[in-house]
Order: structure tokens, then C-alpha cells, then sequence
């Protein structure tokens, strides 16, 4: 049994639903649980005798936050296609990623994780919807566990090719009945219903210009069977709309409706284009939105209604998205860019701080249905970071920690602890070492670009 005291915090933010905040904060864990959160002048006496003891002196306190969408592989092929939008992007890309094989998918995941981690990231949902050259779900799992990232392992899948009328080219889709197959296969071999699991397995057609109509329904039915929940990306572009219309005679948010594909056990990435009838529908149903707003902006798709969805109480949570489409994997600055875009549309309160952080935390974890993450509380997962705000970035914003991290430039955690495990601690990244791994990255990186 092993027990971490962190006391003395500048500010602690709980994130929890009366907003508490400690100045002078401290909690307390036991083994992978927080026990204890209050003021460190009123620590229990029994808890001064923790086997560690982290003084959290000049440090702020939250909640370690929380990805809903992303695409790890894609670090391999950053700052590609640079001005292209989705649909022309993705057919620059989809013969470059034909060319991956477990070893790239494991690395990039690793790479992934590690610069979300560093960014105050400790859970993740990842989006893995081809598997070339033999690669697998498992490589990512495999990964998930050496870093120490708590994980939502997305199954992701394409069947619809270029011959068949979709997006992607053959070369990279698969059968519907040996998509369903490796679903069962991963579920039953990874997912962890209970709290503080560290792998859940999601279920997770791509797109509806890259999967049947049957596979979405089948896929449906085959997550609700097991209980896990669904994901998929929904209303991203104008592209994909005029799509669905053409194709089957629905707006995207009407096309999912109509195949089941809502209700609060499904999520779905970006969601931009939906208009108030149909953020209505995702409210009534409680589906939920993962709002990717650097991707959004790299590719020109658009600013979701996030204020509007908020306001209707739709479950929102912030994604990082592809590392091809956003080029970074940083959690803080996409809450700073969500606070950002929305005030662009001329609200200067469209999105406050406090909100940005609750949609990187509380918000990420209603998204992926998780109740035991997302805030400090007694009984919930010990998942905490910690930024120093000693740094360059946040001198002259003293006067207010929490503002400092959203509206300041992003930087590093000083530690990131994970279901009761110190992740990084000094800044540095104690579960990977970096350089080889980057030097790895790199050389697997310029192959698949090179061909």
C-alpha cells in the first residue's frame, strides 16, 4: 500500500461541483484513491505520515485533464498538406499511413501520450481506425501501460473504399465482418468497466463517408451489448455534409439519429456543423461532443456552437485531435484556444477561463463517461498535475493562478501523478526516456514520408 501527501499548495483547484478552491491546498492518496482534499493547516495528523510528501510550494493544483478525441498515429506525419482542407488533406495522407506497421503505431502512440502528459494530459481517448501491415489495437495498449497513461482505446474502423463510393482507398479499408470480430476481440481482452480502470475499449466507425450504413448500425448494437460506448467523427465539415445529403438523404446529426447513433453513451468528434434542432437532439439524448478547436482551425472546418451547447447542457469535453491536423498533442493550449475561439465570434465572455479548465477536465469526463476522473475528491482517482508558476510564462498573473494558466502560454506540469503514480515530477517524464524514443520516431517517421 503506498500513500502521497501533497501539501502546501498555492492554489488547489478541485474542479468538483461547488467549484472549491484551496489556497494552501493539500490532498492526500492511498494506493490509486484520493482519500483527503482540504487546507494544509487542517491535515489530518495521521496523514503527516505518508510515505511521500511533495511540498507544492508556488505550485497550482488541478485535475489531470482530459483528451476525447485524438489520433496518436498521426505524429508520424506532422505539417504535411499544410493549406489543404479534411477531404484533400486526408487523400494526401491515407497512402502515406498505408505504409505503417505495429512498430510505428506503438512509437507514435508513445510520442503521443508523452507530449500530452507533459501537458497536463492523464487521460486519453485515441481514434485508431486503420490497421495497416499487420498492426493492432494492442500495440497502443501495449504502450498505454509502459507510459503510464490512463486510456480509452478507440477501435476504429473504415469499409466503405474508393470503389464503393467512400473517401478512403482500398488499400486501407477492411471487411465489416472482420471489423466486428477484432471489436469483440478487444473488448473482451482489454476493456475494464470498473473504477479507476486504466484501459477502456471504445467502439468507433470512422466517418459516415468512410463506413456502410450497416456498419454503423452493427456496431451499435454490438457496443450497447457490451456496455462500452460509441464514437465517431459527426458535422466536422461542409464537405461531409453535402456528402450525407447526397448519399443518404440526411444532415450528418439526422443521419447518425437515424441509425442509432445517439444517446448518452456515444460521443461525437467535432460536431460543428449541427444547428439548434439538432444540439437540442444532442442535449435530449445526451450525446456528447468532443471540440477539437486547433484542428478545427488548422483545416478551416469551422467554430463549433460550444457556448450554445454548454447552455443546453450537452456533454462537452476538449480533444487535441490528429497530429497532423493541430501538429501538437497539448491539452493546455487547446483549452486556451477553446476560451479563444469562441470569444472570436464577439463575446468576450463566450467562453470564461474557469470554463475552459472544466471542459478539460469535468467536461472530458462526462464525455467519456467516466465518473471516478475529473476532479479532487474523496473517492475519486488520484489523477493530479501540478505547473509551476515560478516560469517566464506567468510572471505579471500571480494574482490569479487559475486565469494564469488558461490566458498565459502554455507550458509544461512539474508533476503529473496517474492513478497514484508519479508520472512526471520535476518536469522531466520519468516513465520513457526521451531521446531515443524521439530519435526512433523520427527515422520511422521519414520512411513512411519517403515511401
Amino acid at each position: 500500500m503506498s500513500t502521497i501527501l501533497l501539501q502546501n499548495a498555492r492554489q488547489l483547484l478541485t474542479m468538483n461541483d461547488a467549484r472549491d478552491i484551496y489556497d494552501g491546498g493539500a490532498l492526500f492518496v492511498r494506493d490509486n484513491v484520493i482519500e483527503w482534499v482540504g487546507n494544509s493547516a487542517e491535515i489530518p495528523p495521521q496523514y503527516h505520515s505518508a510515505e511521500r510528501i511533495i511540498d507544492a510550494s508556488d505550485k497550482v493544483i488541478l485535475p489531470g485533464l482530459v483528451n476525447t478525441h485524438h489520433h496518436f498515429y498521426q505524429t508520424l506525419t506532422r505539417a504535411l498538406a499544410p493549406d489543404s482542407g479534411l477531404f484533400d488533406w486526408l487523400k494526401t495522407l491515407y497512402p502515406i499511413w498505408a505504409r505503417m506497421d505495429g512498430e510505428a503505431v506503438y512509437i507514435s502512440t508513445k510520442t503521443a501520450m508523452a507530449e500530452l502528459i507533459l501537458s497536463g494530459c492523464t487521460t486519453s481517448s485515441d481514434h485508431l481506425y486503420l490497421f495497416p501491415n499487420g498492426s493492432r489495437l494492442d500495440d497502443q495498449v501495449r504502450a498505454a501501460q509502459e507510459i503510464g497513461m490512463r486510456f480509452h482505446a478507440a477501435r476504429g474502423s473504415m469499409s466503405l473504399g474508393e470503389s464503393d463510393g467512400g473517401l478512403p482507398p482500398d488499400s486501407v479499408v477492411e471487411s465489416e465482418a472482420a471489423i466486428l470480430a477484432d471489436c469483440v476481440r478487444v473488448i473482451e481482452q482489454f476493456h475494464d468497466p470498473n473504477p479507476q480502470s486504466m484501459v477502456r475499449v471504445v467502439v468507433a466507425p470512422c466517418s459516415p463517408f468512410s463506413v456502410t450504413p450497416d456498419l454503423m448500425r452493427e456496431s451499435a448494437e454490438l457496443a450497447r451489448s457490451y456496455n462500452v460506448t460509441l464514437h465517431t467523427h459527426i458535422a466536422e465539415t461542409v464537405d461531409e455534409e453535402a456528402f450525407c445529403l447526397e448519399t443518404f438523404g440526411y444532415r450528418p446529426a439526422a443521419y447518425a439519429e437515424h441509425l442509432g447513433w445517439v444517446g448518452d453513451n456515444v460521443w461525437w468528434a467535432h460536431s460543428i456543423h449541427v444547428d439548434d434542432a439538432e444540439i437540442d437532439l444532442m442535449a435530449r439524448t445526451q450525446t456528447g461532443a468532443a471540440h477539437c478547436p486547433c484542428s478545427n482551425m488548422r483545416l478551416a472546418s469551422g467554430i463549433a456552437p460550444v457556448r450554445k451547447m454548454i447552455d443546453k447542457r450537452v456533454p462537452v469535453g476538449l480533444g487535441v485531435d490528429g497530429s497532423a491536423s493541430n501538429d501538437g498533442s497539448n491539452m493546455l493550449n487547446e483549452a486556451r484556444q477553446a476560451l479563444l475561439l469562441q470569444r472570436v465570434l464577439g463575446n468576450p465572455q463566450g467562453l470564461t477561463g474557469e470554463e475552459a479548465l472544466w471542459l478539460a477536465t469535468r467536461g472530458g469526463a462526462s464525455v467519456l463517461r467516466r465518473d471516478d476522473i475529473g476532479s479532487l475528491e474523496v473517492g475519486k482517482s488520484a489523477d493530479f498535475i501540478a505547473f509551476d508558476l515560478n516560469q517566464l510564462a506567468y510572471t505579471g498573473a500571480q494574482h490569479d493562478p487559475m486565469a494564469a494558466l488558461v490566458f498565459c502560454a502554455p507550458q509544461q506540469v512539474d508533476l503529473s501523478v496517474i492513478n497514484g503514480r508519479i508520472v512526471v515530477e520535476d518536469g522531466e517524464l520519468r516513465t520513457l526516456d526521451l531521446r531515443p524514443h524521439i530519435e526512433r520516431h523520427n527515422q520511422i517517421s521519414q520512411k513512411l514520408i519517403n515511401g
